[in-house]
């Protein structure tokens, strides 16, 4: 089985969440998204007896999940835990989970598995380490995102350097996190996602934001060399001409993907088999059967 890709570096991702957490990290994004997590995890009816929060670049949802009292224990699961030192935390590579088969009764993650390399092989290990009717519940950034810094870049870099660099990372859209919900084996799955916009007095204001939140580029193929002046000055032009609002704020654009499965158990809901259907389609549309071949009469 061939290796998945290096998408992200995984090593640079660690120095920049350092780095955010040094110059005094932006997290009004991530406190937003521990919230609704948090209303979301209240409308399940019933108590979790040990879950780990893997990978969220805080404590926000810990915060937020002790709040609740739905989680007896919540374990910090991430490279650099230990040096944040939680109460309770182990030092995990979303990659490469430490837990047994059948370990957790509730996985949570904010805002940290879009930028996993093999996210297939994260969620089947998520799914594996989840008791019978265990629960995942995460949520990460969505291919909408930045829309607005990606085609200023583009252009600007296309005009300026004669070539475009990669700057914003493909995050996945909700059909294809749906499908590798199903692929990874949960059952009920459910991905849904809503759309942030946050406005900002220049593009450079947005870059600092983004610095400080740790989540500047860190694509395998990014460019090395330092962004030229011209560079920038243009892609400031361009988000400043396009993405405006009446009162010269700018615009721009984070989409949120939740993701919700369960560990399969024989006491959850399945589909019919084929053909067990107590009455026909056409006896409940009072409609006429035609058999395969006749034509319909007009």
């Amino acid at each position: 089985m061939s290796a998945s890709p290096t998408i992200f570096d995984r090593r640079l991702l660690r120095a920049r969440r350092a780095r955010a957490r040094a110059l005094g990290p932006e997290t009004f994004l991530l406190d937003r998204v521990a919230a609704e997590l948090g209303e979301r995890l209240s409308a399940v009816l019933r108590q979790f007896e040990r879950g780990v929060d893997l990978g969220t670049p805080t404590d926000a949802l810990r915060r937020v999940l002790a709040a609740s009292g739905k989680v007896a224990t919540v374990v910090a699961a991430e490279p650099d835990a230990r040096q944040q030192a939680p109460a309770l935390s182990v030092a995990a590579d979303e990659e490469a989970l430490p837990f047994a088969d059948g370990a957790l009764d509730l996985v949570v993650s904010a805002l940290s598995l879009q930028f996993v390399n093999d996210l297939p092989g994260t969620l089947i290990q998520i799914r594996r380490a989840l008791k019978p009717d265990g629960l995942l519940l995460a949520a990460l950034i969505g291919g909408e995102s930045l829309s607005e810094l990606r085609q200023a870049f583009a252009e600007a870099e296309s005009e300026i350097e004669g070539g475009v660099s990669p700057r914003v990372a493909p995050f996945a859209d909700v059909r294809e996190l749906g499908a590798l919900l199903q692929r990874a084996g949960f059952a009920l799955p459910v991905v849904d996602s809503d759309r942030l916009t946050v406005r900002y007095p220049t593009a450079l204001a947005l870059m600092r934001d983004l610095r400080r939140m740790g989540a500047t580029n860190i694509l395998h193929e990014r460019r090395r060399t330092p962004l030229k002046r011209a560079t920038l000055a243009k892609v400031m032009d361009i988000y400043a001409s396009r993405f405006a609002d009446p009162d010269g704020r700018l615009r721009a654009t984070f989409e949120i993907v939740w993701l919700l499965g369960w560990a399969p158990h024989e006491s959850q809901q399945k589909p019919l088999k084929p053909g067990s259907a107590a009455q026909r389609l056409a006896d409940a549309l009072g409609a006429k059967e035609i058999s395969t071949g006749e034509k319909a009469g007009r």
